[in-house]
């Protein structure tokens, strides 16, 4: 299906937007939740070399010869690499890509058309499919974003495999342009959660158990450092304490020093003490460690028999969102609305962006302790209630 092209031509059809890169897209659809569109724990093949182990992974599986032609004394080196693959992203991000690339190879499949070596004119088929909702048998138009997800996630996908996906090719990129015109909404964003919708949410919980102290703690690391869920629940009581944790605490007098892992590289948050106990974050979280008796490892686990004891585990970061869809409903916040709405209107995110919008601070420092690479991105987790708070109409004398 390829055709001849002169650059001038793909210059001209292409705009620098449609090269942004995977992590711009993630950050920019803040909600999006990979979890959505893991992959399958389907055992069989999905189509050529990409077995069920390699979906899972969300990387290719190797051809069954490639440690044969490794010389013994570098295998150890080869398994290593490819741990440093997996460590290049995030575990969300592999299982959408895994889930993205099976959604692929098997539109691929059913259409008699192979995924491999890519080409753009059948990507391009493919991204339209996405966008009219016959990509999937019974299936409905997929969001810009999930598009744009599935087009970088194709890419990875096959740069894995040594082969590059020109994405700037008019096959793609004209007709993901178009589908940006016709289709593009304003992004859903989860709804940010305000101090005191916080502290209502704080009464709901059961302060005399372990898991109502735990989920104290939670709420309130995750409000007042903006971590995102994966961050709040991979946190460690100390440095290199676990293979899989993506951050630490220190306790200092004047409040918790977190050192994270996260999108943007390593980064320090700083969560000072609250204005009384009821609501301090620190003592809080020292509350948890010290009835939940822990000394190394995890910092937030799994409470086990009846609620009586914890369990050496680390949380799934899912329960955060399930924690505070949960809490928030109890506490009655945003009442003013139909039950069926309020449902979907809070998940982890909106501890997040409760920081970014309450914070009455320079916007610098929100953009610092978020770990945002620009102060746009900042802003568009600033969400208010009290829209027309500044009257412009009436500031320039109309």
């Amino acid at each position: 299906m390829n055709s001849e092209r002169s650059s001038k031509e793909i210059n001209t059809l292409v705009s620098t937007d449609e090269t942004r890169t995977t992590a711009q897209i993630i950050d920019q659809n803040p909600e999006n939740d990979a979890q959505e569109n893991s992959a399958p724990s389907d055992s069989t093949a999905v189509y050529g070399d990409i077995t069920a182990a390699g979906v899972s992974a969300g990387l290719p599986s190797p051809p069954p010869d490639v440690d044969a032609g490794v010389p013994a004394h570098l295998r150890d080196l080869t398994d290593r690499a490819r741990g440093y693959v997996e460590a290049a992203s995030s575990s969300n991000t592999r299982r959408a890509y895994a889930s993205d690339w099976k959604h692929f190879a098997t539109w691929c499949r059913r259409q008699n058309l192979s995924p491999l070596p890519p080409d753009p004119e059948v990507v391009g088929l493919y991204i339209t499919a996405c966008a009219v909702g016959t990509a999937t048998r019974g299936g409905k138009p997929n969001s810009v974003s999930t598009i744009e997800r599935r087009l970088a996630a194709i890419s990875w996908n096959c740069t894995q495999r040594g082969m590059a996906l020109d994405r700037t090719d008019r096959a793609i990129a004209t007709v993901m342009a178009g589908i940006r015109n016709t289709h593009a909404a304003p992004p859903s964003q989860k709804e940010a959660l305000l101090p005191e919708d916080l502290i209502a949410m704080l009464e709901t919980l059961d302060r005399g158990t372990l898991r109502g102290i735990r989920d104290r703690a939670m709420l309130l690391i995750g409000f007042a450092g903006g971590l995102r869920r994966s961050e709040i629940t991979g946190l460690d009581l100390g440095r290199d304490q676990t293979e899989d944790g993506r951050g630490w605490i220190e306790i200092l007098d004047k409040g918790l020093l977190i050192t994270l892992r996260g999108k943007t590289g390593w980064r320090e948050v700083e969560v000072g003490r609250g204005s009384s106990d009821a609501t301090c974050p620190v003592v809080a979280v020292k509350t948890w460690i010290k009835f939940a008796k822990l000394a190394k490892g995890p910092l937030f686990r799994r409470v086990t028999g009846k609620g009586k004891n914890v369990g050496p585990d680390r949380l799934n970061d899912q329960e955060v969102a399930r924690l505070v869809k949960r809490a928030a409903l109890a506490a009655g916040v945003r009442g003013d609305l139909p039950e069926s709405r309020r449902e979907k209107l809070f998940a982890g995110h909106s501890l997040r962006a409760g920081l970014a919008s309450s914070a009455e601070v320079d916007e610098r420092y929100v953009q610092k302790q978020l770990g945002h690479t620009s102060a746009e991105m900042t802003r568009r987790y600033q969400r208010r209630r009290d829209r027309f708070r500044v009257n412009l109409t009436k500031a320039a004398g109309l």
